[in-house]
């Protein structure tokens, strides 16, 4: 890249695909490709089968109860519309509340924007300490009896923080309050048992976790399913269709309408299949060394300044350049042949919070190393040096 080795520090945005997620989908087209839940045919079922199998792969991830739990989308952000629309539509009223944080991704602040302002419902938003830690005191303030929902990340995309969703969970419930995660950051790196969380709802996209792009996965709780109206009419999400009336099948189904991507989910099983062959204690070992390391390296040069320093985190820094703006940074180290994050990451009002237009971020996975590290930090201070004062 730039006639210089690729090191790529941007897994937060999107991870780097191994190679047996690539030869599955070469394997699907090339062998298995046909349409699903239609055909009586070979080719059909057998396209069914290995679909089906990776909604199973999904909930033996997640530790779900059910496979009927795992709704497949196109990524996070439908999954957090699809509840939005469906919640909102049977749950939310004109004064109740929809408790988010400051540090929600903007898929996670836009569609509760869009149905408060639909519903009259007002948005409540838990603020975050100076090391980036969530407040978890402003967050008991906030819960009152017209608080309708939580819609919180599980790990911040923009400073790595991991929030205490279980506490957070355990807490919303002792109000009868249903909690939604955006769990897109935390799956690539901790394990998630979502009936350990006992959390409500629980989305996440396949492209952060090793999968193709164009795949998500919403879990909901069966009965928080079964309650929640269809997001989208067509094909295949139907029991029965008249002109006069239509019928519905049972979650997951009336939520996947028309053809879905059938690779994709084929894909995120092979990802899902390679996660757990690595193992998750394998990887968040090597990753907050990693982590540990490139902080190190990082606060050790003069006009560096890292964003915050939070309890638990993952393998997300986020940094400023003094007198430079992220996307310069960015721009000269691409030059270098060092793939890195800059702007606003999709969180405005997180930024505005912070009192800065954006930062530099390095997402690290397990794919990376030491090498890598070191290579973006003997970078840096010729960068600073072109923006001092």
């Amino acid at each position: 890249m730039q006639g210089k080795p690729l090191i790529y520090l941007d897994s937060a945005a999107t991870s780097q695909k191994p190679r047996q997620v690539i030869d599955t989908l070469h394997d699907y087209y090339a062998r298995e490709n046909a349409n699903i839940h239609r055909g009586t045919y070979y080719l059909s079922q057998a396209a069914t089968d290995a679909f089906e199998l990776a909604r199973h792969k999904v909930r033996i991830f997640l530790n779900a109860a059910h496979d009927e739990e795992i709704v497949f989308v196109r990524g996070a952000t439908e999954a957090i519309n699809l509840v939005a629309a469906g919640f909102s539509a049977t749950q939310i009223g004109p004064g109740d509340e929809i408790v988010l944080s400051v540090m929600e991704h903007h898929a996670n602040i836009v569609p509760w924007q869009l149905q408060a302002v639909s519903r009259g419902a007002v948005l409540r938003i838990v603020p975050m300490q100076p090391d980036g830690d969530l407040s978890v005191a402003a967050f008991d303030e906030l819960l009152s009896p017209r608080t309708k929902l939580v819609a919180l990340a599980h790990v911040s995309n923009a400073l790595g923080t991991i929030h205490p969703i279980a506490s957070i969970i355990q807490k919303a419930h002792a109000r009868d309050i249903p909690v939604l995660v955006d769990g897109c950051q935390a799956v690539p790196h901790l394990q998630v048992d979502v009936q350990a969380l006992d959390a409500d709802f629980y989305a996440f996209s396949g492209h952060k976790v090793f999968a193709p792009t164009g795949i998500g996965v919403l879990y909901g709780k069966k009965e928080w399913l079964e309650k929640l109206p269809p997001y989208q009419g067509g094909g295949d999400m139907i029991e029965r269709v008249t002109f006069e009336k239509t019928t519905f099948r049972r979650a997951p189904g009336k939520f996947e309408a028309g053809t879905p991507h059938i690779a994709g989910a084929i894909g995120l099983g092979a990802a899902l299949d390679y996660v757990a062959s690595v193992g998750h204690e394998r990887i968040a070992a090597y990753e907050a060394q990693l982590r540990d390391y490139a902080r190190e390296k990082l606060s050790a040069i003069s006009g560096i300044t890292l964003i915050g320093h939070p309890a638990k985190q993952v393998s997300v820094l986020s940094f400023t350049v003094e007198n430079a703006h992220p996307h310069d940074v960015g721009t000269l180290l691409d030059a270098r042949g060092i793939s890195i994050r800059a702007g606003h990451h999709c969180c405005q009002p997180l930024m505005r919070h912070l009192g800065i237009s954006g930062t530099n971020r390095a997402s690290l996975a397990f794919y990376n190393t030491a090498e890598e590290i070191d290579l973006l930090a003997e970078n840096l201070p010729g960068i600073v040096q072109l923006f001092a004062n």
